[in-house]
């Protein structure tokens, strides 16, 4: 027995190609970005708000090795405001993001 095989041919449109843009010139195509410029604000702001909050965290290097100061460490600028600050800017980060 012999199997018969059945080939099917099917012609496709010819595919049409842009036209070469004119010699000197360049043809730029116009791209949608997924965030605007009020998100790239937003992201901004909430990166300056977290290294603000990093900065004010920093230091605390006590005046001689002989003393312990607690206000230094542990100051409301470094226990309160620096981390309120970062959270802050981190929640800024989660608006750019999902701002329309």
């Amino acid at each position: 027995m012999s199997k018969s095989k059945k080939t099917v041919i099917t012609e496709s449109s010819p595919r049409k190609s842009a036209p070469a843009p004119a010699r000197g010139r360049t043809v730029a195509a116009k791209q949608d970005l997924m965030f605007g410029r009020q998100n790239y604000l937003w992201f901004a702001g909430g990166i300056v708000l977290i290294f603000i909050g990093l900065g004010l965290m920093t230091g605390g290097e006590m005046p001689s090795a002989d003393d312990w100061d607690e206000s230094i460490i542990y100051s409301f600028r470094r226990i309160t405001l620096a981390p309120i600050l970062i959270v802050v800017g981190l929640v800024m980060e989660i608006v750019a993001i999902f701002k329309k």
